[in-house]
């Protein structure tokens, strides 16, 4: 196979993959590690993290590329409140909740900067829904599991971002107590929702 058919063979996959290809993908199509490597040597080809790679990396943005390489993943913690404005600083970072069997080395990347929550997959759909950022598609928790899940790992927050993440649920005329305290008992923080909540409702 010459380097003008292994370009096209690329480049025809880097298009029906929206411009991230598994290695895997690349070794069925005929390109074997060695010529994966040269190619990524001579800088035709970006290996964005282990087994993924494309020839387009100036065409995705922090938000894309995440949304691409983690598709099974919620927005949780800062990253689910900057998403939905209840805290104005863009975290450090993305937090994002996934199943607790899932490969670590899957979030030893360099950039984006990932921060793991791995959860049980009993709770990982608890109030999953999605959402639109710039372009992309996220999953993400409701407002009310967002909630639960400050106040269960309070510690985890900054002081700042989890006073700002609670005034704002409370000001929120979205907001869905029933369904927060569904959670609530889910999640075992009833008495943190009746402590830090109840009390302005």
């Amino acid at each position: 196979m010459n380097i003008q058919q292994v370009q096209t063979i690329i480049a025809d996959a880097m298009e029906k993959y929206n411009g991230i290809v598994k290695k895997e993908e690349l070794t069925r199509l005929g390109i074997d590690y060695r010529r994966i490597d040269t190619l990524v040597r001579e800088g035709k080809l970006v290996r964005i993290r282990n087994g993924y790679y494309t020839d387009r990396v100036d065409d995705f943005s922090e938000d894309a590329l995440v949304a691409a390489l983690f598709p099974d993943a919620m927005l949780c913690m800062e990253s689910a409140l900057y998403a939905y404005g209840y805290i104005k600083e863009k975290p450090y970072g993305w937090t994002l909740a996934v199943d607790k069997n899932t490969s670590k080395s899957r979030f030893k990347m360099d950039y984006p900067r990932i921060i793991p929550f791995y959860t049980e997959p009993t709770a990982l759909m608890l109030g999953a829904t999605t959402i639109e950022l710039g372009g992309n598609t996220f999953g993400i928790y409701d407002k009310e599991r967002v909630i639960c899940d400050c106040l269960k790992y309070e510690s985890r927050l900054d002081r700042n971002d989890f006073k700002a993440a609670v005034q704002s649920y409370i000001a929120d005329t979205d907001k869905d107590i029933s369904v927060l305290m569904d959670y609530a008992r889910a999640r075992r923080v009833v008495k943190k929702v009746q402590s830090f909540i109840g009390v302005w409702l």
